[in-house]
């Protein structure tokens, strides 16, 4: 990756803002629309700020500069040599936010994928996050133990589950109701025969982004394992590894030919 995607809390926060017009406007609604509060650079709370917007054409290099000197993360728009980070575009479906970004290549491809992303999406993404955060402390009398409550929650959001986003209805009471243990020992087994994950079947990326533990050869390309997610182990197929007998999803990765 070629940066670390974050989500900021700016609740009453000052964000100094530096410039006007068009540009400027937009970020201050932006900051606006996250819960900051725009201030000038010599405003009483910019010594409070944290982040940094310069909408500048002329001297912006400078300007930033100057920001940074005082320790702030700093975004120049329209020049992302200059940008400390980036603002993506943003599909909102509060309290669910998802975040395109190109790290400045091209705003008008990430705007692009955030329309497709905004038409995929239903509206009703908010109401279930929310029925989840009311169930935690039902979800944690349920299912004790961390591993057991995530592998629940992945097996109940996964397509035609309970909870599945892209459904109709889900109600999370009646997930809860429903005695499912969230337990199971689960293998699955992944065929590469090319480096490019794109190339990957929808059942077996669906698999690589559940998995508790992968188990895969030497030589396994890096593409491949970075479609898991990132608490998953990774154990690399010895002789002597056999397939953990163990709840949640295992899957196996052979290499159909060596990896380029």
């Amino acid at each position: 990756m070629h940066s670390l995607p974050i989500f900021v809390r700016l609740h009453g926060a000052p964000v100094i803002l530096v410039g006007t017009g068009e540009a400027a406007q937009a970020k201050r609604r932006l900051i606006e629309r996250a819960g900051g509060v725009p201030v000038g650079a010599d405003d009483a709370r910019a010594g409070e700020a944290r982040l940094a917007f310069v909408a500048l054409e002329e001297d912006a290099e400078a300007r930033a500069a100057a920001l940074k000197a005082r320790g702030l993360l700093v975004n120049v728009v329209d020049r992302p040599e200059l940008c400390d980070f980036t603002t993506p575009a943003i599909v909102d479906r509060d309290p669910v936010l998802l975040a395109i970004g190109t790290g400045g290549a091209s705003s008008g491809l990430a705007a692009a994928l955030r329309q497709r992303l905004e038409d995929m999406l239903p509206t009703a993404l908010g109401r279930l996050a929310r029925g989840l955060q009311a169930a935690r402390a039902a979800m944690r009398r349920r299912w004790p133990d961390g591993g057991d409550r995530r592998r629940a929650l992945a097996q109940a959001l996964a397509p035609g589950g309970l909870l599945d986003p892209f459904g109709d209805g889900a109600d999370v009471e009646e997930w809860l109701g429903s005695g499912h243990s969230g337990a199971l020992a689960e293998i699955h087994c992944v065929s590469v025969s090319a480096p490019d994950p794109d190339l990957l079947t929808v059942r077996d990326a669906r698999a690589l982004g559940r998995a508790d533990r992968i188990i895969h050869p030497p030589g396994t390309p890096p593409a491949i394992l970075a479609r898991a997610r990132a608490d998953a182990v990774r154990l690399e197929l010895s002789p002597d590894l056999r397939a953990p007998d163990a709840p949640g999803l295992t899957v196996l990765i052979r290499l159909d030919r060596p990896a380029p």
